[in-house]
């Protein structure tokens, strides 16, 4: 598939959002879009929510060869590891959201963040925890391509968080509402009551049939 000036608009208008809905800030994100046998990553060292068309790498996803001299984020690594083990994944958002970093910086972390409906409907029932390694590190990849094998979203702890979508704005959708739980949580004290295991299934239940 070609690579077009309205992919690069739609890409740039993602990244751009990522800082008006402050899931970034200056050089904290990254974020990755599968066209075809390619990827759009966001370059070494930019801020998503500046991004501009000369700062977006373009590589092979299944090598990882740059076709347009621009170098990716560090941690490209792990964006192209997921869209290559994910068939239904095209699009990766990698951000540092306040409240979802703060849990992902504490000791103690939930075990269950299902605190509304959002959650295990967009998210995911589970949202994968991934142990601190350097950023940008073989290690890091690893681990983070690893828990989003079967996950959508995770904490990477002492870090931030990675998301993964079939699209830019459902990716974007999944980092504001584990955003929004993790403000709730906290804003509970951390006293607060989750979805059980039966109202989340016949939550699912319900939007099965309603999807038919």
């Amino acid at each position: 598939m070609e690579i077009t000036d309205k992919h690069i608009e739609q890409f740039l208008a993602a990244a751009h959002q990522t800082g008006e809905r402050r899931l970034t800030r200056c050089s904290s994100g990254n974020l990755s879009w599968r066209i075809g046998e390619f990827a759009l990553i966001s370059a070494t060292g930019s801020w998503l929510p500046e991004l501009q068309a000369g700062q977006i790498s373009i590589c092979r996803v299944a090598t990882g060869e740059i076709t347009n001299g621009i170098h990716p984020s560090m941690e490209s690594g792990f964006h192209l590891q997921i869209l290559q083990n994910r068939p239904d994944v095209n699009v990766v958002l990698h951000c540092q959201s306040i409240y979802a970093t703060t849990i992902a910086c504490m000791k103690k972390k939930p075990d269950n963040f299902n605190v509304s409906i959002e959650i295990p409907c967009y998210c995911g029932r589970e949202i994968a925890i991934v142990p601190y390694y350097r950023p940008g590190s073989a290690e890091l990849a690893k681990a983070v391509s690893e828990a989003l094998l079967n996950h959508d979203a995770a904490l990477l702890e002492k870090h931030g968080q990675v998301y993964a979508g079939k699209d830019l704005k459902s990716t974007i959708e999944k980092a504001e509402f584990l955003e929004m739980a993790c403000e709730i949580m906290i804003h509970s004290g951390m006293n607060y009551n989750p979805l059980t295991l039966p109202e989340i299934e016949e939550l699912e239940q319900y939007l099965r049939g309603k999807h038919r």
